[in-house]
């Protein structure tokens, strides 16, 4: 199971959309790939979890984190071989990690937490909570988004990535996030 976490090599910049739900990381991706002629990565949870949701009305369990980390190495994997020497992630496993650590009291499969920590990525996009919050049959946390907020700025800030925070309108944060791409480049 560990391999399937892994990234494989390549020699691209990589971008991860980072922070609580319903922040804007969805559709900064779109935004960055197609600046930079690029793929974007879209968050493999989504679509597990509405199926999931569509079947049996449930929401993630503590058994779904390591299908979900899983899928989401593969289509980073994928896809980083289509990418145009920038690959922007929507989310990453370190953002799978905060998630189960805050859903199921701390708790987070060994092997995930490990690849979370050791994949490596050259920016972080922490997406602050100043954008008006969009409910769907998977968001379930409007209450706790400062909170959410800071669990992952903590994480980043504990492992030591590099990251920026990003707050304001879709412009204002497409026009910082490009900014600090370009510095990479």
């Amino acid at each position: 199971m560990e391999k399937k976490l892994r990234q494989e090599p390549n020699k691209l910049i990589k971008i991860v959309l980072f922070g609580p739900e319903s922040t804007g990381k969805t559709t900064l991706s779109r935004q960055l790939a197609e600046y930079y002629n690029t793929v974007w990565v879209p968050e493999f949870s989504r679509d597990y979890l509405q199926e999931k949701w569509d079947k049996e009305h449930k929401v993630c369990e503590i058994k779904d984190i390591v299908p979900i980390a899983i899928g989401q190495m593969k289509l980073e994997n994928t896809l980083a071989k289509k990418a145009n020497k920038i690959l922007i992630c929507d989310t990453n496993l370190l953002e799978t990690k905060v998630y189960s650590e805050e859903y199921y009291s701390g708790f987070v499969d060994e092997c995930v937490k490990n690849a979370a920590i050791d994949n490596q990525y050259n920016l972080y996009l922490l997406t602050y909570i100043d954008v008006p919050w969009e409910a769907d049959d998977l968001r379930d946390r409007p209450e706790q988004a400062e909170e959410m907020f800071l669990a992952f700025e903590n994480t980043l800030k504990k492992y030591k990535k590099p990251y920026i925070t990003l707050k304001g309108d879709k412009e204002t944060r497409l026009k910082k996030a490009i900014t600090e791409i370009n510095k990479l480049l």
